[in-house]
């Protein structure tokens, strides 16, 4: 449920900044629309209709903004129910010894629950794969068995209960209950909760899979427990509070125990796992500070741990657990975070409706009077036991969310002070292709959040040294609002200024749900893919060049090993041939036995393919082609500098008390406590080099 959840909201967000301009971050591209997986159903930008009401949330920020903060609340509900369901299933599961040993009080049946959930997150960083086939089979038998159990109940108890599945019932009860039957709604958001779990835990197969598993067994199976429940309360009332163990007859007790205790586990799992999955998806669209991201399968695509996030995750259950003691109270919180849930997703999705399948406003009214009258109705009701346990969900969303808008901020403040002090081209053409400095041999690789323009830092940098690197590859790292990018799509490459300053620029494009694999070599792709549109570059402008664009033009660069480039990539121990040209590093004999050692002492790095380039003679091609290929391997073959910047954001002088607060105290908070970017981007240490910066926001 959590996992559909999380990736529902990410992903009607992400479905409305891709047919509009929703998103805060202006760092969209018309490269990205081009994407096989941008639009659905080979719909292109041109089919997109511009109606009022979307023009009028595009040129309003403030609903833009009013938007993010919606899906961020309701992302921070699902982390919200990554601590409840831990808490609540593994406590119900295990304050079943208390029917059959009645001297075990509740303290103990904590401290049990505690151990449990301490031995389960802590498993974490192993995996699931090793598990992972035990689930179906433990999520089946359950389902049988509460299935039989309910059934039995029925025929032993009360086998008229049938006729409660009369709606004339529904009127029946709101008439004699009146005010405290919508109040008794809060507690059926349970039964709710548990019928929409079974069915998103299958959302990993197709629509008629869903169904008929969903229509044929799970419903069937939750009916019939129900029922039995029902059947078994009404001839032993005072059992109310442990009436599911109760009704379990002697003989099949202990089974059904060991049963009932796996699917609890099973279930927190399966919810942790996914909280791992929501929290990577806000750091790719910059709505969380950086993270360590553990890939624990190298086969199952998706699978990753979090350390930060399972330990926060453990203390908060823990806190949970004990704090409360009870799982009606845990209960109360559980369902108020679901419903809300529920209730973000079915605004978003009307507006799904109207931005995305382009339908009137009619049909999005509709949709939330149908779905959305429901939901307000159980949420009012939820709203209700906010004192008896609802503030949980509520403060730790606050809370969550308050830590994600203002990185988001702060990453946005960022970025618009890089794109209005951008480098003037007109200052890097007056220095000429030297750039006024010594170009040492070598391939520098300037990471930058901007995807057009030269950043500041660069001129930072050659203002204080003298020297820069033969080739610069202004490198961005960014993510498009798509579920995944093809790996064939992935590489935007274009040119910075005239062929002979050797000054290219690179996008690297994710979607929100790719994993970035760290055993890829990006050195080696990165230099196939600029030797492919050099090739391109001459093949579709002839003699003329690109030089006529001063900030570049960008062209997909297919990455597949299929590539036509001229390039040859060999391994570093082959023997070169006579028949290419190789250029040998011009490396001193110091500065190679120190590379040597460091990565002796590294393993991550002895794990990088170790290869060189070549260019065979019998390449028929362009003098000015073959001339910058040869540079490009030479530089290639030196060495590859990683060249970030350390920046320190501050708020001016005049900002308010509020943006000071938020910039100088918490953004700033965040980000000596995360992961740092050269870290998070798997860049070499004895490779890198930082510049600092400071930015006044």
């Amino acid at each position: 449920m959590i996992m559909v959840k999380a990736s529902g909201t990410f992903a009607l967000y992400s479905l409305l900044c891709r047919h509009a301009k929703f998103s805060l971050l202006p760092n969209q591209q018309a490269a990205d629309e081009e994407l096989s997986t941008y639009y659905r159903n080979g719909q292109t930008a041109r089919n997109v209709v511009s109606s009022p009401l979307k023009r009028f949330l595009e040129k309003h920020k403030k609903m833009r903004t009013c938007l993010l903060l919606i899906v961020l609340f309701g992302a921070c509900m699902v982390i919200g129910d990554g601590v409840l369901t831990p808490a609540i299933s593994v406590l119900s599961s295990i304050s079943g010894l208390q029917v059959r040993a009645r001297n075990l009080n509740d303290g103990a049946v904590v401290i049990i629950a505690c151990v449990v959930l301490v031995g389960l997150f802590a498993l974490q960083h192993r995996g699931t794969q090793k598990v992972a086939f035990l689930f179906a089979p433990v999520v089946i038998i359950w389902l049988l068995c509460i299935g039989v159990l309910g059934l039995y109940n029925i025929i032993h108890w009360n086998p008229a209960v049938y006729q409660a599945l009369s709606p004339v019932y529904i009127y029946k009860f709101f008439r004699r209950t009146g005010k405290d039957g919508w109040i008794s709604l809060g507690g059926i958001l349970l039964c709710i909760t548990g019928t929409e779990a079974m069915f998103a835990d299958l959302g990993h197969f197709t629509d008629a899979s869903i169904r008929v598993a969903f229509v044929g067994f799970i419903y069937p199976c939750l009916v019939l427990q129900y029922m039995g429940q029902a059947a078994f309360i009404s001839k032993n009332f005072s059992y109310l509070p442990i009436s599911f163990y109760e009704s379990i007859p002697n003989p099949v007790f202990w089974p059904l125990f060991v049963v009932a205790t796996l699917a609890a586990i099973v279930a927190s799992q399966a919810v942790i796992s996914a909280t791992f999955s929501i929290v990577k998806q806000c750091h790719a669209l910059g709505c969380f500070p950086r993270v360590k991201i553990v890939h624990t399968s190298r086969w199952i695509y998706g699978q990753i741990y979090i350390p930060e996030i399972n330990w926060i995750l453990m203390v908060l259950c823990l806190a949970v657990t004990i704090g409360f003691r009870d799982t009606t109270l845990i209960g109360n919180a559980y369902g108020i975070a679901c419903i809300t849930v529920m209730f973000v997703t079915t605004w978003l999705m009307a507006l799904v409706i109207i931005f995305v399948w382009q339908k009137s406003v009619i049909y999005a009214l509709l949709f939330l009077i149908c779905f959305g009258s429901l939901e307000a109705f159980y949420l009012s009701s939820s709203v209700m036991k906010v004192a008896q346990g609802g503030w949980v969900p509520l403060v730790l969303s606050f809370v969550f969310m308050f830590v994600m808008y203002v990185w988001h901020y702060g990453t946005r403040r960022k970025y618009l002070f890089d794109l209005q002090n951008k480098v003037s081209m007109k200052w890097i053409l007056t220095l000429g292709p030297s750039l006024g400095i010594v170009r040492v041999p070598g391939i520098g690789l300037i990471y930058s959040e901007l995807v057009t323009g030269v950043p500041a830092i660069f001129s930072h940098f050659v203002t204080n040294l003298p020297a820069f690197h033969q080739v610069l590859v202004f490198v961005c790292v960014k993510s498009v609002p798509v579920p995944f990018v093809p790996p064939e799509e992935r590489y935007l490459i274009g040119r910075i200024g005239p062929r002979t300053y050797r000054m290219y620029r690179c996008i690297v494009r994710y979607g929100y749900k790719d994993v970035p694999k760290d055993e890829d070599n990006f050195e080696n792709q990165l230099v196939m893919s600029i030797a492919e549109f050099i090739q391109m570059e001459a093949e579709d402008s002839g003699s003329a060049s690109y030089d006529s664009s001063l900030d570049g033009r960008m062209a997909v660069i297919r990455t597949s090993e299929a590539s036509c480039s001229r390039l040859v990539m060999r391994e570093a121990n082959e023997n070169s041939n006579d028949y290419s040209t190789t250029i040998r590093s011009s490396k001193s004999e110091t500065l190679q036995s120190l590379q040597s050692l460091y990565e002796q002492e590294s393993p991550g790095l002895t794990r990088r393919r170790q290869v060189r380039f070549e260019l065979p003679q019998q390449v028929q091609c362009d003098t000015q082609v073959r001339d910058e290929l040869l540079a490009l391997i030479e530089a290639k073959n030196t060495g590859v500098a990683y060249v970030m910047g350390h920046s320190y954001i501050k708020a001016r002088k005049t900002s308010s008390f509020l943006k000071k607060f938020v910039i100088d105290v918490a953004y700033s908070f965040l980000r000596k406590n995360c992961r740092g970017p050269a870290v998070a981007l798997n860049i070499p240490h004895i490779s890198l080099i930082e510049v600092g910066m400071i930015y006044y926001v």
